[in-house]
């Protein structure tokens, strides 16, 4: 594995953990059980991955995010503590076996993501619309999301996956668009912006939705902004969270953003016409997802 990109380091960082942001924790039955069964049948989770702050009260709670296309992605994201380097070869078998955690977990609403695979032709689009697929045939009422990463572009590749009909498909801009060259530079803000755009005119029944990360040094402006282009992309499910850094090699936090600011981002944003916001410092973009859905279509 090489270096992160730039914009990695502590220059600027926001210091200790304030107490709203310390969480405290159990083992339990739940959460051995659903670890046990995600290692058997060889998955990967995004919650592990990615060190999600809430992975174990989800997994206490039986519910995970699958991360298909292997462990390894091919961007070194100045946030992200997924591993980059070379990626492992497709596995055919992947698309089944998520759908028989799904069936054995008893899900009514299953998220998929991946890694950036942009080694691959349609960046594992086709691999996105065999899961749903499989799980759809697994479990016929639960509802699918799919948490794909930009294609680089690809209208084609974002095809695919709408015409397997999952009920959300969400992509996540991460942060403010001044802040793209330190955060994700092998991204592009309006590149994601055009493809959140894209899945209405593909599939009306198909909800868009995307997440944003604070703390990274952004200015309610900025925030604002993001808000503005989002719902003119037609974006209608919102999260809004604290960026937390996976190690000191990564992107320092600029701030703890107040809860309070947290509220008033999320009422900022349901003024915009968002159906749905979640908007708190534990937020991440495959949290309580299914209420996520719920909410928008009331």
């Amino acid at each position: 594995m090489g270096a992160r990109e730039p914009g990695a380091g502590r220059h600027g960082a926001a210091g200790p953990k304030p107490e709203w942001l310390k969480k405290r924790l159990r083992p339990s039955e739940g959460r051995q059980a659903l670890e046990g069964l995600i290692d058997g049948l060889g998955l990967n989770t995004v919650c592990r991955e990615a060190q999600c702050p809430n992975y174990l009260e989800c997994f206490a709670s039986g519910t995970a995010t699958f991360m298909l296309l292997g462990a390894t992605c091919t961007r070194g994201c100045a946030f992200c503590a997924v591993s980059y380097g070379k990626p492992e070869p497709l596995d055919p078998s992947e698309p089944g076996r998520v759908a028989e955690a799904v069936a054995r977990l008893g899900l009514r609403y299953a998220v998929v993501t991946s890694v950036t695979r942009d080694d691959l032709d349609d960046g594992g689009a086709a691999q996105f619309a065999e899961t749903i697929r499989a799980i759809r045939a697994a479990c016929p009422d639960a509802a699918v999301e799919a948490l794909i990463p930009d294609f680089q572009g690809d209208a084609g590749a974002l095809a695919l996956v709408a015409a397997a009909k999952p009920a959300v498909i969400s992509h996540n801009m991460e942060t403010v668009r001044e802040l793209y060259p330190l955060v994700r530079p092998q991204a592009d803000y309006r590149r994601s912006l055009e493809l959140i755009g894209r899945i209405g005119g593909l599939d009306p029944g198909i909800r868009s939705k995307s997440g944003i990360m604070l703390g990274l040094g952004e200015s309610r402006a900025q925030v604002l902004e993001i808000f503005d282009d989002l719902r003119a992309a037609g974006c209608s499910i919102l999260t809004m969270g604290q960026y937390l850094a996976p190690s000191e090699g990564h992107y320092a936090v600029r701030e703890y953003v107040h809860p309070d600011r947290f509220r008033e981002y999320k009422a900022a944003a349901e003024g915009k016409g968002f159906g749905f916001v979640a908007s708190a410092p534990f937020v991440r973009s495959s949290y309580n997802a299914g209420e996520a859905l719920e909410g928008a279509q009331t």
